[in-house]
């Protein structure tokens, strides 16, 4: 009996410490940052602050893929504390009818800038990297597996591995690498 006991002990023990290594904080405080809806300006200040460029994610409120992502990888302070580093990070409702500001200075709805004119985003989640000129560099959609691959999609912008390798077989070395 006292043997199961100091096993549940260390078991819990470890999970605390684990916990705390990377506690988990709510993605719209801590991940996504607050804006008017003026990329213009997002990429402004985004400068200013010494960024790399904007990381928009175009989500839906029923998506299941969207939740995952936000409930198990955006939420991760360790990820939140590498990837805000580098990046602005704003979150984008692809059916939403706010009026924004697009990185040229024209209004339209979030619908209208999620669509076909302008990103062509038709399912969820899509995760999109634009310079700090606002020009498209990178687009994922879907989930990724995990935080893991997420923060193997920042090296990959970061590096501009974009620009000689797709990011399939970007992820292939990356694990070949961790094993």
């Amino acid at each position: 009996m006292r043997v199961f006991r100091l096993l549940t002990f260390v078991l819990l023990l470890g999970a605390h410490f684990q916990l705390l290594a990377d506690e988990t904080r709510d993605p719209y405080k801590f991940f996504f940052a607050q804006t008017l809806g003026d990329y213009s300006e997002e990429l402004a200040i985004a400068k200013e602050n010494g960024k790399k460029g904007l990381f928009i994610f175009f989500e839906m409120d029923e998506c299941p893929f969207c939740h995952y992502m936000k409930n198990n990888v955006l939420n991760s302070k360790s990820v939140q504390d590498y990837f805000l580093k580098n990046f602005a990070a704003f979150n984008l409702d692809i059916e939403g009818d706010v009026m924004i500001t697009t990185f040229d200075g024209k209004e339209i709805t979030q619908k209208e800038f999620a669509g076909k004119k302008y990103h062509n985003v038709r399912a969820t989640p899509v995760m999109m990297f634009f310079d700090l000129d606002g020009k498209k560099i990178f687009r994922y959609t879907g989930k990724t597996r995990g935080k893991e691959e997420f923060l193997w999609m920042t090296d990959y912008v970061l590096g501009e591995h974009y620009k000689t390798i797709k990011f399939n077989n970007y992820k292939r070395q990356r694990r070949k690498e961790s094993r």
